[in-house]
């Protein structure tokens, strides 16, 4: 209901779940018991253990969204991740830590100021992520963002654990600190990178399955975060960050299809879950803590003192960006004062802060850490989670609007005017095709137009806004914005030759990979997605000399075969996915000026691809042959499935017989995946005379490198 009621106003979903799980805890703690069975359900949530509270939450969270970050704009902004997550959780934690020993009166030293410094130092994913998604921020920020969060939450609970270790009297000499430091930051990289190897390469065995390869990905999470936390002693929150980007850089492209629709949709609604519990039960514990401990909250100054350590925390934060401002502005994508601003005010603290503080709590009543120091930690923290969330959450999306970094550009406006003008074209259309039948009669397009809303304020105006790109059509924004929806159109070409068997998994990252270098080049230079593919293609004069009856065959074979059929792929792939991509623009904007520049900018990138294959097809026009033949068997086998799926869906065919059907072409399919048809080396004039359809070169040539349709 909260979902529904509050969409599309500035009060993110994570706000209102917070304040219904204060309002439930106030109810409960606030009127002696008189809930009943709701109150008694409301306790036992309360007192949920804060390791098993974030060992069931936590993996599923920060898997989803490190799984579902741009592995690409991960590396560009490393570097400042680092900067915030590393020196920043450190200045951050002093900062606190220093203004709370300084100006509270608790009597705290500075092990327990450090203490709560480093408890309330770092920002939380679980809230920020949750945000950042609900708001619409740009890419680029989303993915700072939510890479720093990710990575300053394992970082700050890291220094925590430091912290509550030399509060409770352990040994704190710097040797033991640093040796804690390495343990848990090389241990937890070392596990993420173990379980994500072993994930991956047990998804290869895995064929369209689309439950065991769910199963795969969610198992893997709890257990790396398990053998990380309770096994190894490291942080498992830093594990499942690196096990969900190590999915992200390599398994990405093994989800085709039904399956990486089902992958994606599985793990939206398993972090919707997660969420929404953990921001009830944050409520929860907020009130409990507020509600209970009335020696300590109810007193004035309790409550000026969390007012004065919301300050604190914001201060802190200014310090920790305006002090690596400079470095942050010099590394990844740089960072614009905007910009700067946004993550300054986004720092916000959920779930992660006070699982932490409830541990202090727990902890708390011996002769280290006394139980009113302990609930003061968990009435402050709750205190600062409700006041980021409430103040600088529903605020965010204001700051957006006045920095006017939620507003279209130019460009962006006239390409919605040119999907409007197409809406229209594609209306009247449809509007054709369906306004008349023999059964029904006539449709009144007037009262079609009066019931869709989109297309009221297009009636009367159909001025094709094509001719808008005429004048000035040249500008450096506007070609850059063109670029930019060409390369987006060339990736996803590549991802239907994935899901076609035209690629092979390995193929297909090389061509994604190109995609994402040319887009951080299309605001200085022209399209340059072959510049990345180049070192992989081409054709060296010694492969001509290896052709030459003096080398055996099957030696042949093994030293050029494999890599010219993978430079094979990458160039027929990259051509296909040009040729789509130049066709869709040239529909979209006609013969404006500005096509027409992206268009020859792309012909241009594929006179390499095309003389490598004339190359290839000169000397080993037998490479040409197999590699057709996988992707014909490949789209056949596939056109089979997609005929028995319609005859079920028509109702020829029942349960069984397409049972029967579906699991003979999925044999052939992992047959033909698994032991793909090979090369053999015959003498060409051989392979010509054997075969007339090949006599004529223009129709072997066209069915090198696949211009016909299967």
């Amino acid at each position: 209901a909260c979902r529904y009621l509050f969409n599309g106003t500035r009060v993110p979903y994570t706000v209102v779940l917070l304040v219904i799980g204060i309002f439930l805890g106030s109810l409960e703690y606030g009127t002696k018991h008189n809930l009943g069975k709701l109150g008694h359900g409301i306790r036992i949530w309360n007192g949920i253990n804060p390791d098993l509270l974030l060992a069931v939450f936590l993996p599923v969270l920060l898997f989803e969204s490190s799984f579902s970050m741009d592995v690409h704009q991960i590396k560009r902004c490393m570097g400042q991740m680092v900067l915030l997550a590393g020196p920043g959780v450190l200045i951050s934690t002093f900062c606190l830590g220093a203004l709370i020993k300084l100006t509270f009166p608790y009597n705290w030293d500075w092990k327990t100021s450090l203490l709560l410094g480093g408890l309330l130092g770092a920002t939380d994913p679980v809230a920020v992520v949750a945000l950042l998604k609900e708001l619409g921020a740009s890419k680029k920020m989303t993915t700072l963002i939510d890479g720093e969060s990710l990575m300053n939450d394992g970082v700050s609970v890291v220094v925590f654990q430091l912290f509550f270790k030399m509060v409770m009297g352990h040994n704190s000499d710097w040797g033991s600190i640093i040796k804690f430091l390495v343990q848990n930051s090389f241990g937890a990289v070392g596990i993420g990178l173990a379980f994500g190897i072993a994930s991956v390469f047990w998804l290869k065995f895995i064929f369209n399955d689309t439950v065991a390869q769910i199963t795969v990905t969610l198992s893997a999470s709890y257990f790396a975060y398990y053998t990380a936390q309770e096994w190894a002693g490291v942080s498992g929150i830093l594990t499942v960050m690196i096990l969900g980007m190590f999915f992200a850089a390599f398994a990405r492209t093994a989800f085709k299809g039904d399956s990486h629709q089902s992958l994606h949709h599985f793990w939206e609604m398993a972090a919707y879950i997660a969420n929404t519990l953990v921001f009830i039960l944050s409520g929860v514990i907020i009130a409990e803590s507020v509600l209970s401990g009335q020696t300590i909250s109810y007193k004035g100054n309790s409550w000026s003192f969390l007012f004065l350590l919301y300050l604190y925390v914001q201060l802190s934060r200014c310090v920790v960006v305006g002090v690596l401002y400079p470095l942050l502005c010099r590394s990844g994508y740089g960072l614009d004062w905007k910009e700067s601003i946004i993550l300054t005010w986004s720092g916000l603290r959920g779930a992660v802060s006070l699982s932490l503080a409830l541990s202090v709590k727990q902890s708390s009543g011996n002769s280290y850490l006394s139980s009113d120091t302990g609930t003061r930690f968990l009435f402050l923290t709750g205190g600062i989670v409700f006041l980021t969330l409430v103040v600088n959450g529903s605020t965010t999306q204001l700051l957006l609007h006045l920095l006017r970094m939620d507003t279209l550009t130019a460009t962006k406006k006239r390409i919605l005017e040119y999907t409007k003008f197409e809406m229209m074209k594609t209306a009247l259309k449809a509007f054709e095709n369906l306004g008349d039948d023999e059964e029904l009669g006539s449709a009144d397009w007037p009262t079609v137009i009066r019931h869709i809303s989109s297309l009221k304020d297009l009636e009367g105006r159909q001025v094709n806004p094509h001719d808008g790109y005429e004048a000035g059509s040249l500008d450096p924004t506007n070609i850059m914005d063109i670029r930019i929806r060409f390369l987006n159109g060339v990736q996803a070409a590549y991802w239907e030759m994935l899901d076609d068997g035209r690629i092979t998994q390995c193929t297909a990252n090389v061509l994604m990979q190109s995609v994402d270098e040319a887009l951080d080049l299309v605001s200085t230079s022209s399209l340059s997605d072959w510049r990345g593919l180049e070192p992989r293609v081409h054709f060296p004069n010694y492969y001509k000399f290896l052709q030459s009856k003096i080398i055996p065959h099957k030696l042949v074979t093994h030293l050029i075969v494999e890599r010219l059929e993978s430079a094979c792929y990458i160039s027929s792939a990259f051509l296909r996915a040009h040729r789509i991509a130049r066709q869709q623009l040239h529909i979209f904007l006609g013969n404006s000026n500005i096509a027409s520049t992206v268009i020859n900018e792309s012909e241009v990138e594929g006179e390499e691809a095309k003389q490598f294959l004339e190359d290839v097809r000169d000397s080993f026009p037998q490479v040409l042959s197999v590699l057709k033949t996988r992707q014909v068997t490949h789209y056949v086998l596939n056109h089979l499935n997609g005929y028995i799926k319609n005859l079920e869906k028509v109702g020829l065919l029942e349960g069984k017989e397409v049972s029967h059907l579906h699991d003979v072409v999925q044999s052939d399919l992992k047959k033909l995946l698994r032991h793909p048809p090979s090369l053999k080396l015959p003498n060409v004039d051989d392979l010509i005379t054997s075969n007339p359809l090949l006599k004529d070169r223009s129709s072997f040539r066209s069915l090198a490198i696949g211009e016909t349709d299967a």
